[in-house]
């Protein structure tokens, strides 16, 4: 068949970075991938063959080599036509079939469930992946392709794929240091799951984009003007930020749109080392820096492999500049982290690359002890959390781990038997105790014996998957047992779980527990679910989890009113409608011990009343919160309603 025009372009585009690729055997792959697919349709309407040709598209921006390109096209043939895999192996190879059959579904039929579907699934991508780190690649370029036809799935659809996406696939694109499909995965997951942020955000951007474009230009004349004087010949660009990322931002530090957007950044990049640091001091020199906000990540590189210097400073007429400084070479890295060294090295292994994959093979080792498949994805989200710490072994090696662990999960990163055989820990100098958190910057030294052995209550307080996975070996525990949900202590947790009542008095359910994930306290905002082992699982109404339950096993509960409490006061606060402004009201309420009994919101002219019920405790009064809620941005007025202004305001 003659080739298209898109296949004749992807080819010059191959030639221009391998043009010793194996042309015909391309074109032999997109040849029987079209004809195999011939008359197959998606849901879009579109012929089926547009998305493996978009998923190669996307290997073809990070450089693939010819196998990668053929498996790529090849990607959809035997879990969606008559091919068998035996089929693939004789006519395009060994190494071609096994990429290919490490992104084939496993069969629906051996599963009861779709969560265990898709946790099964995901396990087999990521196994494959430990062999070869091409099978994720092209699996993330699918996922781009997919996110980018979402709109013609339902919108219940939309939610459960953008989620996934969210909370495994991202993360995944930035473990593997791949910046621009992890922003490209949240900026569309964003669009489905928060679509008025996502739209407010593109119009805000649009409207500001042609004055911050010139104020870009500007700082960039200025910056390259003063390195050219010192000799330093660098690349200077205005860095585009994600929607996602700015999302993130606001919602994290609870700041407005143009605290965050007027913020300027500027990628550097230079040809050594030696000038990265140059650099860094000259637009010092020329720029006030700001205190604690410079990073060295060429020291000290992120687990994904990134490397560049990071500072903040404030430009001409107070603006704030946020300045990224790297090599060339670190560039690359930055842009297509591990693809770029299994594009310079080959599909070859070496000890460096196989350890950048470890927190794969954790998590597999982890599923070995696991109960169940829900067990296994929710792990996959918090290891692959990618707030991430870096601290170092007393001879200065670099050990990453996500924010929140401990020594013992230290132990067990550095070796499975040295957290088997962990008895003390220094850090910094200093004897600590073993549930010590770590942050960046730690000195961690273990001190082990022989006849020490884990301890079953490490798994109240550990954070890493690989530390979980061995503690439970040891024990033989093969599910969550109940007391790691209890780091605050048995009896707290027990006296918390009998203050929630049900509001549905039909159901006479009383097994209550709280998740692990999130570990409510009095006065949060609940959810709850009924799970398979007949237990509701309590979360908090704001924890990025429940997005993932299903909502038809979601059941309504609340705290009950305590004995001694002065009863119900109902409480307007009216606002300026803004992102995150609920999150902040309920903070302040339910920090004061305040139990929140209902919550309803009324719009009116870019206005937003919102109406509390509430169960006042012994010893708090309502007015004791006045000043702090008076005192948030954006508060127009807070007003304790009377039993006739409930009535006839509402």
């Amino acid at each position: 068949m003659p080739p298209d025009s898109h296949f004749l372009k992807m080819i010059r585009e191959i030639q221009k970075y391998n043009p010793k690729a194996d042309f015909a055997l391309i074109r032999k792959a997109h040849d029987f991938a079209k004809s195999k697919h011939e008359g197959q349709k998606r849901q879009s309407g579109e012929d089926y063959f547009i998305h493996p040709m978009k998923v190669t598209e996307t290997m073809v921006r990070l450089k693939a080599d010819t196998a990668t390109i053929c498996a790529a096209l090849l990607h959809d043939v035997v879990e969606d036509t008559s091919v068998p895999i035996e089929e693939i192996r004789k006519l395009f190879g060994s190494e071609i079939a096994e990429l290919v059959e490490g992104l084939t579904k496993i069969e629906r039929v051996k599963f009861t469930n779709a969560i265990d579907y898709t946790a099964e699934n995901i396990r087999k991508i990521m196994l494959a992946t430990t062999k070869d780190i091409r099978v994720m690649l092209i699996k993330l370029a699918d996922r781009l392709h997919n996110m980018a036809t979402l709109r013609h799935l339902s919108p219940q659809k939309q939610k459960e794929i953008a989620k996934e996406t969210l909370d495994i696939y991202a993360p995944i694109a930035h473990k593997l240091g791949i910046a621009s499909i992890k922003g490209e995965l949240e900026d569309m997951a964003l669009k489905y799951l928060d679509p008025d942020a996502y739209k407010l955000l593109v119009r805000r951007i649009a409207q500001k984009r042609e004055e911050r474009e010139a104020k870009t230009q500007e700082f960039i004349k200025e910056i390259k003007g003063k390195l050219k004087e010192q000799g330093i010949d660098a690349d200077i660009q205005g860095r585009a930020k994600y929607f996602y990322s700015i999302y993130k931002k606001m919602k994290e530090d609870h700041k407005e749109f143009n605290e965050i957007f007027d913020l300027i950044a500027i990628r550097v990049v230079v040809s050594t080392v030696p000038q990265c640091y140059a650099a860094l001091g000259i637009i010092h020199e020329l720029y006030a820096p700001k205190p604690r906000r410079f990073k060295d990540y060429i020291a000290v590189p992120k687990s994904n492999g990134y490397q560049s210097l990071h500072t903040s400073v404030i430009g001409g007429h107070g603006r704030i500049l946020e300045i990224q400084i790297r090599t060339k070479d670190m560039h690359i890295i930055a842009e297509e982290g591990l693809a770029a060294h299994w594009r310079y090295k080959g599909h070859e292994r070496d000890k460096k690359f196989d350890r950048k994959l470890a927190w794969l093979k954790q998590l597999l080792e982890w599923k070995r002890h696991s109960a169940s498949a829900k067990d296994f994805v929710e792990t996959v989200q918090i290891d692959l959390f990618e707030n991430e710490i870096v601290v170092f072994t007393p001879k200065g090696d670099p050990v990453s781990l996500p924010e929140g662990s401990t020594v013992v999960d230290f132990a067990y990163e550095v070796h499975t038997n040295i957290g088997n055989h962990c008895a003390r820990a220094e850090v910094n100098g200093k004897i600590v105790p073993l549930n010590h958190v770590l942050k960046s910057g730690d000195i961690v030294h273990i001190i082990t014996k022989g006849n020490a052995k884990p301890a079953r209550n490490w798994l109240t307080f550990v954070k890493t998957g690989k530390a979980r996975s061995h503690i439970r070996a040891a024990y033989h525990i093969t599910a969550e047992a109940p007391h790691e949900q209890k780091p605050e202590g048995a009896e707290e947790k027990k006296s918390l779980l009998e203050r929630i009542e049900l509001v549905d008095r039909k159901i006479s359910l009383r097994n209550f527990k709280f998740s692990g994930c999130c570990q409510p306290k009095f006065g949060d905002f609940l959810s709850a679910y009924l799970m398979k082992d007949g237990k509701l699982t309590i979360h908090r109404s704001v924890c990025p989890n429940v997005h993932t339950l299903d909502q038809n096993r979601k059941v309504k509960v609340r705290w009950k009113a305590e004995e001694d409490a002065k009863g119900v006061e109902t409480l307007r606060v009216t606002v300026i409608d803004r992102v995150g402004m609920l999150a902040e009201l309920l903070e302040i309420i339910s920090g004061s011990d305040i139990n929140i009994d209902s919550i309803r919101t009324r719009s009116k002219r870019g206005h937003v009343s919102i109406t509390f019920k509430l169960r006042m405790p012994t010893g708090v009064n309502i007015k004791d919160i006045f000043p702090k809620l008076r005192g948030m941005k954006d508060v127009l007025d807070v007003k304790r309603l009377r039993s006739r202004e409930k009535s006839v305001g509402g």
